[in-house]
């Protein structure tokens, strides 16, 4: 089984755009929306949910006020001043480290899991797909991108496909460490900017880190051939595979509104380019030269 996870340094490169249209190219596949904290693959590919599980992750301390004695060992204790002289637990400023709960003489204080979000295997008009959806100002994102993974891996085995195609977060934190941790690839797509060629360096750095094959492809390149030589340069010196460019054309914005990919939209440039890429990138998970 080969997992490919698409990154980028940053939103809003085109990310999601390519990997819906892989999700048209590709067989025997998985599809996998990680990027949780701001999930959109789902817009284009309109899924049907079929099951649906809360997602729980981290802990809140909660006072019973009956029990308490009131004794401020926990006020004491607590580094971030989440209790209130009351003793009542600010669920923001708590942190759910614990040590009131584990220092509480009399037992008083509950330590539940919180619900951080949902996460769903659907089908949609390409296949089977796993997603999610964080809770507004949660955290434990790479948790659940994690557990997004390791779904879309046990549907993949049930159903005997071969291939998972994982939609990544942005950025460098642990959300996209989460996302490509064990991945048999990482596609980089990145665009002609200053700020591009940076993201490109940091999140190609990490891939690097880990071990993993790394390939990029530049998304509207013709807005900036200049820059787009340069971040091709800095691919060839740092052994990133390059795979392909994609012109600038605003029937990617048309095929959105349509929630189509734009491989499925139009026949014109954009699509011939990333059919072009993906027939690279699947030689390369393939073991064959792209």
């Amino acid at each position: 089984m080969k997992e490919l996870t698409i990154i980028s340094g940053k939103g809003g490169t085109g990310k999601t755009s390519v990997v819906a249209s892989f999700a048209v190219l590709a067989r025997n596949k998985v599809m996998a929306d990680a990027d949780v904290d701001a999930a959109d693959l789902h817009l284009i590919l309109t899924p049907e949910i079929k099951h649906e599980e809360d997602f729980k992750g981290g802990r809140t301390a909660q006072i019973d006020l009956e029990r308490c004695i009131e004794c401020g060992d926990c006020l004491e204790r607590c580094q971030f001043n989440a209790i209130s002289p009351d003793f009542v637990v600010d669920k923001i400023d708590c942190e759910g480290c614990g040590v009131c709960v584990y220092f509480c003489p009399v037992q008083a204080i509950d330590f539940p899991q919180n619900i951080c979000g949902k996460w769903y295997i659907s089908e949609t008009r390409f296949g089977p797909m796993v997603h999610a959806r964080l809770h507004i100002a949660e955290e434990n994102s790479g948790l659940l991108v994690s557990l997004v993974r390791n779904q879309a891996k046990v549907l993949a085995e049930e159903q005997g496909l071969d291939t998972i195609i994982v939609d990544g977060p942005p950025g460098i934190g642990c959300p996209v460490i989460a996302s490509i941790t064990g991945a048999s690839a990482v596609l980089i797509v990145t665009e002609p900017t200053l700020s591009g060629l940076h993201d490109l360096e940091r999140v190609g750095g990490l891939a690097a880190f880990f071990k993993i094959p790394t390939m990029a492809c530049v998304n509207k390149f013709d807005l900036n051939e200049e820059m787009t030589d340069q971040i091709e340069d800095y691919c060839v010196k740092h052994q990133i595979e390059i795979v392909g460019r994609i012109p600038y054309d605003t029937a990617v914005t048309h095929a959105m509104v349509a929630e189509k990919s734009i491989v499925e939209f139009s026949d014109g440039k954009v699509s011939d380019a990333i059919k072009g890429i993906w027939h690279k990138v699947e030689q390369i998970l393939k073991g064959r030269p792209g």
